[in-house]
């Protein structure tokens, strides 16, 4: 049974103020920061590079959840490394070097996320499925935030549960784009464990309630906890 993860992601956060975003998360309770990097070229967004991690990373003891959106990413694992990433997530729509990949981002000591978007079958990350920490589920088209969810992503979800339980395999399955309250309770019943929030979590008053009534929302709608209820 793997813990609830909540992780605001930076990226809603006023983008003249990253370090301030960083701490207001840091003191909400939440469990890991996600970073979204956006190359302008993979999506059509550019967000941030290394050294506004590198410049937050002191600021925040959180878990720091590095999202690569890129269509080089190879050239970034490192620098992003030495930053102050734990984990970097590739695209899977990256095809042959994605293997080549999750073997670097393995080499530099980090933990590994694969993400699959929302056109792209969730049968692509199969062979990968031995090999990463985490898969993560677009559950919007990636590049901009503040979009709906997608619903018809649910199946993809209870898949990778499915396919988690039946290998005996131990990756998180995390969920990006338009997660709230609800969508999130909708995700964790198909066997999501890992939630990334950004307009939710950073458009509160009060970051550290709204961590605390998800948290609630997510416990209640564990699939793992109804079981021992039955």
């Amino acid at each position: 049974m793997l813990k609830m993860i909540i992780a605001p992601s930076l990226l809603a956060a006023h983008h003249a103020a990253f370090g301030e975003g960083a701490v207001r998360a840091s003191k909400s309770g939440a469990d890991w920061l996600h970073l979204d990097i956006m190359d302008g070229h993979f999506v059509q967004n550019i967000s941030f590079g290394p050294q506004v991690v590198k410049e937050v990373r002191p600021l925040s003891k959180l878990f720091f959840d590095v999202h690569l959106m890129c269509s080089k990413p190879e050239i970034l694992l490192e620098p992003f490394a030495k930053a102050g990433a734990d984990e970097m997530i590739i695209h899977v729509e990256l095809g042959e070097r994605v293997e080549s990949l999750i073997w670097t981002i393995r080499n530099l000591g980090k933990k590994v996320g694969l993400a699959v978007n929302p056109p792209t079958p969730i049968t692509s990350a199969l062979p990968f499925l031995d090999k990463i920490d985490l898969l993560l589920v677009m559950t919007v088209n990636p590049g901009f935030g503040g979009q709906e969810f997608i619903h018809e992503m649910i199946p993809k979800i209870q898949q990778a549960d499915a396919w988690r339980r039946e290998k005996g395999l131990r990756y998180r399955i995390s969920v990006d784009g338009g997660i709230n309250n609800e969508t999130a309770a909708e995700c964790a019943r198909a066997g999501a464990d890992t939630f990334v929030a950004g307009t939710t979590m950073f458009s509160a008053r009060s970051m550290k309630r709204e961590v605390a009534k998800m948290r609630k929302i997510l416990h209640a709608n564990d699939p793992a906890l109804a079981d021992l209820k039955v």
